[in-house]
This record gives C-alpha cells, structure tokens and sequence, in this order.
C-alpha cells in the first residue's frame, strides 16, 4: 500500500488583497479540542462569540452572529433572507464585487437595479440618492471596500438616506472590517457581512453578520421552520425564505435560545472567530485600524518611492490593500510567479478590466506590519529590476520606513 505523505504547505508570506497568513493564535484555537453542538461549552462560546463581534460591528444589535461559510455565504444569506421575489434593489458598482451583490439579487428573483461608476472611483452620495428617489428600492446593497478596485466607499450619510426613504440598508465589509472605520449602528445599517480571511486575519470559512432590528423584522416575517423540527406553534410564511442552508431565520433560531436544530455549527471556525474578535479587540479596534492605516500608507509610499504608478482616488484607498500599475515591459503574471517561487512571497493580480493591468498588495491582519511591508518591497525591487524595470535603489524600503518612523514618532 502506498504511504500518503503528511499536508505539508510551502511557507508564504501572503501579501495580496486575500487570503491572508492568519494570526497565530487562530490557527492554534482551531487546533483545540471539538466538542457536541450543545455541549454548555459549545452554547457559551456561540454567546461569547455574539458579544464579541457585537463589539466589532460596531452595534448592540442582538441578531449578531455567525453564517457558517466562507464570506459569500454570508452576502447570500442577508440577501436571499431580506428580498423577496419581485423586490427592487439598488446596487451602486464601483468593482467586481458590486456585480457580484447584483448577481445574488438577480437569483434571489429581485428586479435588479445598477448605478455604476468608473473603476478607480467611489459612488457620490448625490448618485445614490437620486438612484433611490427614482428606483424606490426596498433594499440597497453596497460593497464597503471593494478589493477589485481598492477603493473603501464612504457609508457614513447612506444609512440616514436609506432610513429618510424607508430603504433597508445592506453592506458587505468582507475586505474592510476591522482594517478600516466600520460604525454599524451610528452609520443606521440594517445589515452587514464579513469573512476573517482579510483584516480579521483568520481563515476563510466563517461570515461574521449582524442584523438590525427592522432586518430581523422582516426576515421573522418570512419564516418557516422546516418539517422535522416545526412545532405545532411555528407558523409558516407563504413567502417563506427560498433557501434552507441560508435561511436567516433558521439560524437566528439556531443561535438564539430556543437553539433549535439547523445544522452543526463549524466548531473550529467558531473558535477561530472568537480569536479573531478577540485579537482585535485586546489590541483595541481603533488602534488595530490605525495599525492598518500606517501599514497600508507605507507600502503606498514605498511603491511609490519605486516610481510605480498607482491606480485609482487614492484619496478613497482602503488601509490594506493598493493597486500598483504594472510597469511597461514588465510580463506582470511573470514577475508575480517570480516574487513567490524565489521570495516565497504573494501578492495578487486583478479581474475584468483590470486583469493585466495592475497588482494588488495587501497590508492586512498578521500581515500589517513594519517587516512584512519592507521586506515585500525589497522583493518587489529586485524582481523588477531583473525584468528590465528602472527603479530607484532602495526606494522603496525607504520611503515606508520613513512613514513607519513617523508614525512612532
């Protein structure tokens, strides 16, 4: 019989939009020992994990949990649970993951209405309201930060918008939470969603989501609990949510008191949500964001300390990731497979209309730090220089330390 040698994953230092090398302390609790879906120990931690990210959102809203999947299936689960068939949503698009809430909203039966702007761009305010006044919409769903583009969308006057126009308002913060500002309840979200494999600096596989009260209204009106479970009492919507796994009123069941059966919860990304929650805020937020914004504001100024070009506002960049324009005569595929096969170092590409043109280099979670920015500078330097680019020696290790040096100061 063949022996089948043990997982043995390269060492990298991934420094791309995401996923990222998590903390060390999440890949030690996902090592902990497993325990039954209604052990007390299970049950507590489910709690402690609510509080926490309670604190992380931003929010004191009760329906704070976890969706079991990667971040995708956190969006599906708030959109698919919100909008029924026939309900107009508003979806502005500044990137590939606008397309992408678009695309969700189109399966879940809505009549699917777009704005969009330029890549490199964020939405105006003044766009968006007159979208609203004139589409009626029952829910907007916007991308926070959106990775594709770098771009971090301004959310803080939308919330008073939406609530102005009775809108429910929906973000997905998966490439933003815990790296840039996120304020849940002063903002007037009704919902949000994540994932921990970006500034969370965990695996991919959990969704952190938090509903408001008028979100949790309206998900309580379409509910349905499935046979085998149901109770004589449990009422049935005739618009009953049309999906069993993503059904957010099942989960809320699942998670709330009654802890009614749905499915068993993924106990080691339990555990490493709680240790993401709890890295971040033993740290403290603010100081973790501001981490991310010197981080993110030394690889800015290092790659331009190369003379490489920087696409988009830079003025509305998110903290962890910058796109680099990919100098002329520099095969960009090449020099990326370059800088992991001899640096064991990563960083991404982009998609659409950006594919080829640029890279993205992400500064977040674990990775947000002095030596890894410097270190995938001087990597990046000498990769270019062996493709033939003309790079100043040095610049940019330079130029991020100086920033880092400032900000100590």
């Amino acid at each position: 019989m063949t022996r089948i040698a043990p997982l043995d994953p390269p060492a990298r230092l991934l420094m791309g939009p995401g996923p990222i090398s998590a903390y060390p302390s999440v890949l030690r609790a996902m090592s902990s020992p497993l325990v039954g879906q209604y052990d007390p120990f299970m049950t507590s931690a489910m709690g402690e994990v609510q509080a926490l990210y309670r604190e992380v959102w931003a929010t004191s809203n009760d329906a704070t949990l976890l969706v079991d999947g990667t971040s995708r299936a956190g969006i599906e689960a708030a959109i698919v649970s919100l909008v029924r068939p026939g309900d107009r949503v508003l979806v502005p698009v500044f990137g590939r993951f606008g397309h992408l809430l678009a695309e969700i909203a189109e399966r879940a039966l809505a009549e699917v209405h777009t704005i969009e702007v330029e890549w490199g761009q964020v939405v105006p305010v003044s766009l968006i309201e007159e979208a609203i006044v004139r589409v009626k919409p029952t829910l907007l769903a916007l991308v926070q930060g959106d990775t594709s583009t770098t771009m971090n969308q301004p959310l803080d006057e939308i919330g008073a918008l939406c609530a102005t126009h009775g809108v429910l308002f929906y973000s997905d913060a998966t490439a933003s939470l815990g790296g840039n500002a996120f304020e849940a309840d002063a903002w007037g979200l009704d919902a949000a969603t994540a994932g921990l494999q970006k500034c969370l600096g965990g695996p991919s596989g959990s969704s952190p989501i938090t509903l408001s009260d008028r979100a949790v209204e309206v998900i309580r009106s379409r509910r349905r609990v499935e046979a085998g479970i149901r109770e004589e009492s449990d009422e049935s919507a005739s618009d009953f949510i049309r999906t069993n796994y993503f059904d957010l009123g099942m989960i809320l069941d699942y998670w709330g008191p009654r802890r009614l059966n749905h499915h068993t919860e993924a106990t080691s990304m339990l555990y490493a949500a709680r240790e993401c929650a709890a890295v971040l805020l033993n740290e403290g937020r603010t100081a973790v964001i501001e981490r991310h914004r010197v981080a993110g504001a030394a690889m800015l100024a290092g790659v331009q300390g190369l003379g490489l070009e920087v696409f988009g506002d830079v003025a509305h960049k998110m903290n962890n990731v910058v796109a680099v324009v990919i100098p002329d005569g520099v095969p960009g595929d090449a020099a990326r497979q370059a800088m992991l096969d001899d640096f064991g170092i990563e960083i991404g590409t982009s998609f659409g209309p950006l594919h080829g043109r640029v890279w993205r280099i992400g500064t977040m979670g674990y990775n947000a730090r002095r030596d890894t920015v410097l270190t995938t500078l001087a990597a990046l330097e000498s990769v270019l220089r062996r493709f033939g680019a003309s790079v100043p020696a040095g610049g940019g290790v330079e130029a991020a330390a100086d920033v880092f040096r400032g900000a100590a100061a």
